[in-house]
C-alpha cells in the first residue's frame, strides 16, 4: 500500500486542523488517499477537550485552542517538527493502541538513527528519553481513520513548556539539540521519519 508525503512549510494550527479534518473525511469516504503531512506551526498550545487542566501558569504565553484529539495540553511552536498521518485504520484492521505504539516507535526509531535513546513510558502517550519528554502524541479517530499525530521538539524554545506539565508529570520537555548538534533541517527529519512509520504500518511512501 503506497502512503503519500508533504511537507507543508510552517502552518497556522487553527487553519491546518481544519484542513486535515476536511481530509480525513474525504479517506473515509473514499475520495481521497492516505497521506503524512510534515510542518512547523506558529507557537501555540492545544488541548484535548476532555483533558484535566495540566497548566502550571493560568496565563499562557501563547494562545489556547481546545480541539477534539485525545490528549493534554502541550505546546507547538517553531523548531517542533508536526507529524501527521491521516490513516485508515479500520481499513487496514489496526487497533487504536497498536497505530499509537507505532507512531512512538517509528520516532524512537527517527531518535536511534540520529544517536538519541528514547523509549516508550508506560500509561503516558508519547516517547521519553532519560532527561525528559522528547515527542508528544494525540489522534482522533472518526469513522475508523485516525488524524492528528506527534510533536518532536527538535529545538524548540522551552521557555513556552515552562507553563506546562507534560502528561501532567513533574517531568521536564526536551529538545533533540539537548544531545546533538542540530544541523538537519525539519524537512529532512520528516522524510526520514515517513521511512520509519511506513515500516511500522508495511507501505511504502512516495512524496507530492
Amino acid at each position: 500500500m503506497v502512503l503519500q508525503s508533504q511537507w507543508l512549510h510552517q502552518q497556522a494550527y487553527s487553519e491546518h486542523w481544519q484542513r486535515m479534518q476536511e481530509y480525513a473525511e474525504q479517506v473515509a469516504q473514499q475520495q481521497a488517499a492516505e497521506i503524512l503531512w510534515g510542518c512547523e506551526h506558529h507557537p501555540i498550545y492545544t488541548t484535548g477537550k476532555r483533558a484535566k487542566d495540566n497548566r502550571i501558569q493560568k496565563h499562557l504565553p501563547a494562545p489556547l485552542i481546545i480541539t477534539d484529539r485525545g490528549g493534554e495540553t502541550t505546546f507547538h511552536g517553531l523548531g517542533q517538527l508536526m507529524l501527521y498521518p491521516i490513516i485508515h485504520l479500520k481499513q487496514r484492521n489496526i487497533g487504536v493502541r497498536a497505530y499509537v505504539q507505532m507512531l512512538e516507535c517509528s520516532v524512537i526509531s527517527l531518535l536511534q538513527h540520529h544517536h538519541i535513546i528514547a523509549h516508550q513510558r508506560c500509561g503516558f502517550p508519547g516517547v521519553w528519553t532519560e532527561q525528559g519528554k522528547i515527542a508528544s502524541l494525540g489522534i482522533r479517530v472518526r469513522r475508523g481513520v485516525a488524524y492528528h499525530g506527534m510533536a518532536l521538539n527538535v529545538c524548540v524554545d522551552m521557555r513556552y513548556f515552562r507553563a506546562i506539565q507534560p502528561c501532567g508529570l513533574q517531568a521536564q520537555a526536551v529538545n533533540m539539540c539537548d544531545f546533538i548538534q542540530h544541523d538537519t533541517p525539519l524537512p529532512v527529519l520528516f522524510t526520514q521519519w515517513c521511512r520509519m512509520i511506513q515500516q511500522q504500518l508495511g507501505s511504502r511512501t512516495i512524496q507530492r
